[in-house]
């Protein structure tokens, strides 16, 4: 089954007169990588498959059903969001910002379960967290408040993980373990769409992958297809040379 389709969908970004228009379908199990260069509206894409941004044309449809039709709570019970930055309007603990991934399920001043204690824990102990778990997030460092953002993602249970740069603010032992998370939440059977700066995450991490150019082309397949130096030196407008790690194609900046 179709767990969020985009039909006929053209993004709204200011200044852009045309673009062309998005269909298709996210599948169980599939980790889409979005890739392009600074303003092709990657962000702006994964926003209005939010449905947090209303579309120029087009629409998107969560099993089936038009977001337009849905009530916050509807999608938000089926589908989290990890935005690039954090916003941090009030003051709260990491365990209480984790917990924000459990209110979706709960009615109006209804109290989390022991359920959800333990959900957000092992989100916690998932991304090294524990510790952390009294200390006000805006005390935090950036990459450790992006950890909390992918904790309350995971902690939310989702079929549809939307995630904008997940590895943003991260060192490399902790990208690794981000997009290993995510590479468990497809196993498990969720639909991943990231958006991603680095070629070589993509090529090791995802299965499809979305090519979003400047001047608002679009084209997306599985990625044997989507990785090769043609498509990508044209959408970076960079020459690139590959080599082969353990099997794998590495994109390195000529």
């Amino acid at each position: 089954m179709t767990m969020l389709e985009a039909l006929e969908l053209v993004i709204d970004i200011p200044g852009r007169k045309g673009g062309s228009p998005l269909s298709l379908q996210i599948e169980p199990g599939q980790r889409w990588g979005v890739l392009g260069p600074n303003g092709a509206g990657k962000t702006t894409l994964l926003h209005t498959l939010a449905g947090l941004r209303t579309p120029r044309a087009g629409q998107v449809l969560l099993d089936g059903v038009p977001l337009s039709e849905l009530r916050r709570r509807q999608v938000a019970r089926q589908l989290a969001v990890v935005f690039q930055e954090r916003q941090d309007s009030f003051p709260a603990t990491v365990m209480e910002s984790v917990l924000i991934g459990r209110h979706p399920f709960l009615s109006p001043w209804q109290r989390q379960s022991a359920g959800d204690l333990a959900l957000a824990q092992a989100a916690l102990a998932s991304l090294s967290l524990t510790s952390l778990q009294d200390r006000l997030v805006n005390t935090l460092s950036g990459g450790e408040r992006q950890r909390v953002s992918i904790a309350t993602a995971l902690c939310q249970q989702p079929a549809i993980l939307l995630a904008d740069e997940p590895t943003n603010h991260l060192d490399l032992h902790h990208q690794v373990l981000a997009m290993q998370l995510l590479q468990q939440q497809a196993e498990s059977g969720a639909g991943v769409f990231m958006c991603l700066h680095d070629l070589n995450l993509a090529a090791r991490w995802c299965d499809h992958i979305l090519l979003m150019y400047p001047d608002g082309a679009l084209c997306h397949g599985p990625v044997e297809t989507m990785l090769v130096p043609e498509a990508l030196e044209r959408l970076y407008d960079q020459k690139l040379v590959v080599t082969e790690v353990n099997g794998r194609a590495f994109f390195i900046p000529q």
